[in-house]
């Protein structure tokens, strides 16, 4: 079939150059058909096992047989959809071996054994994913709330040490000017005391001052009297 396909389109003649972003790179799936410089992949076929450029690809969408065909992506992995026993394309789907075979393989080897078309299994199987991805987006809205949850509990610790933080500033602000008005009334107790301590001491301080003058006068007379000659003075003294 390939054969048949690849020699129609050479019959359909030259087109013009593409342009070199067209080409195959190292990593690209190139075009089966093209024979010179091969162009980049469009659409693997799984059933001709061939992956095709856009130009070489219009015959899929073009003939009547081929538009049954099944178009993917490009792919490198063709051949593992080719029997490396009877090299036909793999069509079935053993599910008591649990693998892919050819229609040869399913009267052959796997004779008796339960066979699904690898259509129907490929549905099945997309169909477990869907479920598998239902229960993981699931799973994903539960820890979406569960984080949103956490950044509600991280919100209230902030909200709560914020809170905390501004009650203690009132208090110490309070506990300062306490403590402020405290020391004034201290410092005015202490400098009324120690005016009134002065007071007294200087009033003694005056006292004694006027003690002394007065017995330095006396001395005065003393010393005067201990020196004259008049006896008579002296011994009428007091």
């Amino acid at each position: 079939m390939l054969a048949a396909l690849v020699e129609q389109l050479k019959k359909t003649g030259l087109q013009a150059a593409p342009a070199d972003h067209c080409y195959a790179g190292p990593e690209d799936v190139s075009c089966d058909v093209c024979s010179v410089r091969k162009l980049r992949a469009i659409k693997s076929c799984l059933v001709c096992v061939a992956s095709y450029c856009e130009r070489h690809l219009q015959p899929h969408y073009e003939s009547p047989p081929l538009k049954k065909h099944k178009l993917v992506k490009p792919s490198k992995k063709l051949q593992e959809n080719i029997c490396s026993v009877h090299d036909e394309v793999k069509k079935l789907f053993c599910r008591t071996d649990q693998k892919s075979i050819c229609s040869l393989c399913s009267v052959e080897e796997h004779k008796g054994h339960h066979k699904v078309s690898a259509a129907a299994e490929r549905t099945e199987r997309q169909r477990e994913l869907e479920g598998r991805r239902q229960q993981i987006q699931q799973r994903i809205q539960d820890k979406k709330q569960d984080v949103d949850l956490l950044q509600q509990e991280v919100e209230a610790i902030d909200q709560s040490a914020d809170k905390t933080v501004e009650d203690s500033e009132k208090m110490f602000t309070q506990l300062i000017h306490l403590i402020q008005n405290r020391r004034s009334d201290v410092e005015q107790q202490v400098r009324s005391q120690q005016q009134t301590a002065v007071r007294g001491v200087k009033e003694l301080q005056q006292e004694l001052q006027q003690e002394i003058t007065e017995l330095q006068r006396k001395d005065a007379e003393l010393q005067q009297l201990s020196h004259t000659e008049d006896h008579i003075h002296v011994t009428d003294e007091e």
